[in-house]
């Protein structure tokens, strides 16, 4: 089963119930100002998925009012995108640029950074949501406030993809092993980068900038998604986004590496997930190497003793030894 945090209000007294729950987003998400009616008898369920780096939440939760103001995203900002799918109930947002209203199977997207004023209106809500660092889907300032606070349908396209991988994953949690959080967490990074990257596309007028950006994204969930590949090389990549090598290697310019060094990296960090997996414990060395696009066993040693000072064997030894 994956690693979880689960909040029930019944588990807490009456009295207290408001009070942690706020406490708890505050600790889970970013602090916040609550206020809700029925804050004397409150009835929430939280529960947080942990998939290293990155949390998928379910939440229900009586009709509240959640704010995100400057002065407590100066006191602290852990520089998060959230998305929100809405499985039930209804309400409405406003952000300094935008307001709107959200109903069922509307995916909402908001910043940390961002101050906002997002309540419920009527029913209990049900949601199913999704906690991703900024560092892993890096988006001009500009791009950001684009999409934050826009409702998008999760009922087609690249929002349901989105949606449906959430849902299952939060369904179906108990089929899962810990050591497949970090896996579970690249997929669903990748399709948050995608997601992200369909609706700047979907934009008018974008600025040369934000399409250099998104078209980055593309490539870099394409890179994941191919790793297995060991024909993997700038020049096919190029060609499968339709620009030229050297365009291609200037998107890479902010990303401290050359686009072999970022393959290889990731390439790399795959293989270290494997490696340190007890469930691949007999998975012979040269498969795990020949899945992350090192078909030559001689090259995957190589180029894992100089990322991490030591070899595949060695690396695999230590790690399932100290878990034992």
């Amino acid at each position: 089963m994956l690693d979880e945090m689960v909040f029930r209000s019944d588990d807490v007294p009456v009295l207290d119930r408001f009070d942690y729950w706020v406490d708890l987003l505050g600790r889970s998400h970013a602090p916040m100002e609550l206020r809700s009616d029925y804050a004397d008898d409150f009835r929430a369920s939280q529960r947080v998925l942990d998939l290293g780096g990155v949390a998928v939440w379910s939440l229900a939760f009586q009709p509240l009012v959640f704010r995100r103001t400057p002065k407590l995203i100066q006191q602290s900002d852990p520089e998060t995108y959230h998305l929100s799918l809405v499985v039930s109930g209804t309400g409405a947002g406003v952000w300094s640029h935008r307001e709107t209203q959200y109903k069922p199977y509307d995916l909402l997207i908001s910043s940390s950074s961002l101050p906002n004023d997002v309540h419920s209106i009527g029913a209990p809500v049900s949601t199913v949501a999704l906690e991703i660092p900024k560092t892993l889907v890096p988006l001009p300032r500009d791009a950001a406030r684009r999409i934050v606070g826009v409702p998008v349908s999760a009922r087609e396209g690249m929002g349901a993809l989105l949606a449906r991988f959430l849902i299952q994953l939060t369904e179906d949690a108990t089929s899962y092993q810990p050591t497949d959080g970090p896996r579970l967490g690249t997929v669903v990074t990748d399709l948050a980068a995608a997601f992200f990257a369909h609706l700047l596309e979907a934009g008018n007028c974008l600025p040369p900038e934000t399409h250099r950006r998104t078209l980055a994204l593309r490539v870099q969930a394409f890179i994941r998604e191919h790793l297995h590949d060991p024909h993997l090389t700038p020049t096919t990549i190029a060609a499968a986004h339709h620009i030229s090598t050297s365009y291609l290697h200037r998107l890479f310019r902010d990303e401290d590496a050359t686009v072999a060094e970022w393959i290889r990296r990731r390439r790399l960090e795959a293989a270290r997930r494997d490696l340190t997996d007890p469930a691949l414990r007999t998975v012979p060395l040269h498969a795990i190497a020949t899945r992350w696009g090192f078909p030559r066993a001689t090259d995957f040693s190589r180029a894992y003793r100089a990322a991490y000072g030591t070899t595949p064997k060695d690396h695999r030894h230590q790690a399932l030894h100290s878990q034992e």
